[in-house]
């Protein structure tokens, strides 16, 4: 079956977008002047502001699109994904969003070098972040090529080169307080996308007298939810979204702008609460698909789930709006998620190769952006939840334990943190590899392959600590003043 929404619709609605993120990235050159401004916005961003700009970089192709895909196609074993997406959040508050702010870093990496007082565990950092970044851009623009696709007839790179090419623009113009007034707007975009057209829907149904869920038969699932192989795989998955979502590169970065570490904790808790209300709706959408789109599972299509279903049950003028405000809450979704991305990326290439100034952030954009662009062309995929969990598996596997470690444990030593991520990426990496050329091969993965962080995860902190412990090289000799300032409210080191 051929599916597709009027090319209308859908140019006019990535218009309307591109036209936006263009004119608040604008907005924000005539106020970003120095290298602050660029890195993380001087430090001064506001609770609210900035947890809506983090609910716009976090809510990705995986969360706009994949959500309800995943629902349509696995049922009640999908809602592990928002619950673990939101629940990570509470991760941060409890465990790393005050003690990072108050470390004084622009980066991950400055925070590994603060921290350890070692170059070499500051670059691998650097590697590892960059490569966590390229890997969660590809996903997104494999989103923008699905989307571009459907809505307008476009060939699917379109739509990748449109995002990467407007994100660089958008960076390039301001740095990271141009990117949070962009990404503030694109989180109250992308709720609005999707509540309003399935609250239509809804509504006419229930004006209609039918059953959204096919009198109960949504919630037929039909999934096996207390076998051995899915619980393993929920635990699994449950590790890689609680851990990977305190080493994102882009969710950390913000946690910079705030003023102090008691706004960085405000910040959190209202992403909290932004994540709860926003998934609802993917759910939804994912629920009245198994009513009215279940073909789009057969086909290997489910992520197109949100697409396609105001157009399906509405007709003529109506159903295109409402096709229309879905489509540009999807593009606007990819834009901000890749923005988060590659100004993150290019403040660590940036200090790295280009000596931290304006101009080599402005190189490092562009560097940043093409690589993972590079990547989607020449690689495809529709399982968007599901490859941005891998994500957050290698994540979990080799960031976290450096996080966690690095501001609650004196004695985690260079060698350690280093030994641990690379174990991590390794493991972790070796296993995405090794699923990836069975599913190739058409062979079955086997379930810890295909969620690798129940064994990854554990198996990278072990090394951490035998390593600190047992290995080369002393603790920091500055270790107890570093984690002093780390957990010292800021009120009681005002005179």
């Amino acid at each position: 079956m051929t599916w597709e929404v009027s090319p209308g619709v859908g140019y006019a609605a990535l218009a309307a977008v591109t036209a936006a993120t263009l004119l608040i990235g604008a907005y924000g050159l005539r106020i970003s002047r120095t290298t602050g401004d660029f890195y993380v916005a001087s430090r001064t961003v506001k609770p609210w502001w900035n947890a809506s700009a983090i609910g716009g970089e976090y809510l990705s192709a995986a969360s706009f699109l994949g959500v309800a895909g995943l629902v349509l196609v696995s049922g009640a074993d999908a809602l592990w994904f928002p619950i673990g997406y939101t629940a990570g959040y509470l991760m941060l508050l409890l465990f790393v969003a005050a003690p990072l702010r108050r470390s004084g870093a622009y980066t991950v990496p400055d925070f590994a070098r603060a921290r350890l007082d070692s170059l070499p565990a500051r670059r691998v950092t650097s590697l590892l972040v960059v490569a966590v970044g390229w890997l969660y851009i590809v996903p997104q623009l494999h989103g923008a090529a699905l989307t571009v696709g459907l809505t307008t007839g476009l060939p699917g790179w379109a739509g990748s080169a449109a995002v990467v090419v407007i994100v660089c623009l958008s960076v390039l113009s301001g740095g990271m307080r141009s990117i949070t007034f962009v990404q503030a707007f694109q989180y109250w975009l992308k709720l609005v996308a999707l509540a309003v057209p399935v609250l239509f829907i809804l509504f006419r149904l229930g004006a209609d007298g039918v059953s959204w869920t096919n009198g109960g038969a949504a919630f037929d699932f039909g999934g096996h939810t207390t076998g051995a192989d899915s619980v393993y795989r929920n635990i699994s998955l449950s590790i890689a979204l609680l851990c990977g979502t305190l080493g994102l590169p882009h969710v950390l970065v913000r946690f910079y702008t705030n003023p102090d570490g008691v706004s960085a904790r405000r910040t959190t808790l209202i992403v909290l609460g932004l994540l709860s209300v926003f998934y609802v709706f993917p759910t939804l959408y994912g629920i009245l698909g198994r009513t009215y789109l279940p073909a789009l599972a057969d086909e290997g299509n489910a992520d197109a789930t949100v697409l396609l279903l105001p157009a399906q049950v509405f007709d003529g003028a109506l159903g295109d709006l409402l096709a229309a405000f879905v489509t540009a809450g999807a593009f606007a979704a990819f834009l901000s998620t890749s923005s988060g991305l590659i100004v993150s990326l290019a403040g660590v290439i940036s200090q790295e190769f280009f000596r931290g100034s304006i101009s080599g952030f402005r190189a490092a954009t562009l560097l940043a952006g093409a690589v993972p662009l590079g990547l989607a062309l020449l690689t495809n995929t529709q399982a968007l939840a599901g490859s941005v969990g891998m994500v957050f598996a290698f994540t979990a596997s080799t960031l976290c334990p450096l996080l966690l470690l690095g501001i609650w444990w004196r004695r985690l030593t260079a060698a350690g943190a280093v030994s641990g991520m690379l174990t991590g990426a390794v493991l972790c990496g070796g296993a995405i590899v090794a699923g990836g050329v069975l599913s190739v091969s058409g062979g079955g993965i086997p379930v810890w392959l295909e969620q690798p962080a129940a064994w990854t995860v554990p198996a990278a902190f072990a090394v951490t600590v035998l390593v600190s412990l047992r290995g080369p090289g002393p603790v920091p000799a500055g270790t107890g003043r570093f984690l002093a300032r780390l957990h010292t409210p800021e009120r009681l080191l005002r005179p």
